[in-house]
């Protein structure tokens, strides 16, 4: 039995776990520093980076804790060195590489984006781990991707966003109205109360483009700037004219089928019946009883506490390259972006 710690500060999430065999989550510790960037409604990298410095052994030390274990029973240290922000990500990266250089065990580099559609098969999830093809649904605040996974960590992107993505959007219309902060969990919540007919907002135009691609800048740009062109008379009845929740459901409504749109057009293209969701807007309770209703289809979430960043997806998946015989040097480094991941790599 391998356990190998997991460590995740790519953007404003301080994690570390214990993961067995890939699989047996034996920890799983997840500090966020929310209540640090509310004010700014959206995440400082000066401020994350520095509380990621404050915070990163004694998040480890609960980690090993809880697992039970001390630093002599880890076999190897994974950690995320891309996307995110360059300043967290690097705290995360430079602690596991000298741990696993002071421990004289292996060190595995691991892009988190992977790591998302990897959440699933760890075994608090509560379905079956998929096979291999299945479609991949990366949504969170920095991308927006439809891909197909073919192994766990070879992917061909289908569909990305052309513009901002999905929880990109969910926080700027979150930061314009007031409502809170982070955008996707308030404006989840908000919307609950809300209308979702109360406004109709446009769908991306994408004629002649790839329809598996995303845009979120158009809705953007409706829910904030040309909101009353777009109502529809249909506002929750004795309320104000701006009700908070009835404009939440409805550009929700319309982001998810943004979504929607380009995942199915992707199912049609492929023919893949599976879909594995991962990234923090796959926490959205509209996208996930939207796809529940496609009986047709296999669609699977990670449970809530694994749809962010966490260290647990991070020593999961390091399992498997470890396990093949690979492991980075000590000389990787930290990239804020992935070839790719803002478009499509290529069009089929």
């Amino acid at each position: 039995m391998m356990k190998i710690l997991g460590i995740e500060t790519s953007c404003d999430e301080c994690a570390a776990a214990v993961v067995e065999d890939g699989r047996r989550v034996l920890s799983n510790v997840i500090n966020t520093q929310i209540p640090f960037h509310a004010a700014y409604n959206g995440v400082v990298p000066e401020i994350a980076s520095r509380k990621h410095i404050e915070w990163i052994q004694a998040v480890v030390q609960e980690a090993l804790d809880k697992a039970g274990l001390d630093s002599d029973g880890i076999d190897a240290v994974a950690a995320t060195n891309r996307p995110g922000l360059l300043g967290a990500l690097l705290v995360g990266l430079n602690f596991g590489k000298a741990f696993a250089w002071a421990k004289k065990i292996p060190f595995i580099a691991v892009d988190h984006m992977l790591a998302h559609l990897y959440a699933s098969r760890l075994d608090i999830s509560s379905d079956v781990p998929p096979d291999y093809p299945f479609l991949g649904l990366l949504v969170s605040g920095g991308h927006s991707i439809i891909c197909r996974a073919d192994s766990f960590d070879s992917i061909s992107v289908i569909g990305a966003t052309i513009d901002d993505a999905a929880g990109e959007a969910f926080d700027k219309v979150s930061k314009h109205y007031g409502f809170g902060y982070p955008g996707g969990a308030v404006i989840d919540t908000l919307a609950k109360s809300g209308n979702p007919g109360a406004f109709h907002f446009p769908l991306p135009n994408l004629s002649g483009k790839n329809p598996c691609d995303l845009s979120y800048s158009g809705l953007k740009t409706a829910v904030i700037h040309q909101l009353e062109q777009f109502r529809t008379g249909g506002a929750s009845i004795g309320t104000d004219p701006l009700n908070p929740a009835d404009i939440a459901a409805s550009f929700q409504k319309t982001a998810i089928e943004i979504l929607l749109r380009g995942l199915y057009s992707a199912v049609e293209k492929t023919g893949i019946k599976t879909i594995v969701a991962g990234g923090g807007v796959a926490a959205n309770s509209l996208l996930r009883s939207s796809l529940a209703q496609r009986r047709d289809l296999r669609c699977i979430f990670p449970p809530l506490e694994l749809c962010g960043d966490n260290g647990a997806m991070i020593a999961g998946i390091g399992y498997r390259y470890l396990r093949r015989g690979e492991s980075s040097p000590l000389t990787v480094t930290a990239s804020a972006r992935v070839e790719g991941f803002k478009r499509k790599l290529h069009e089929e």
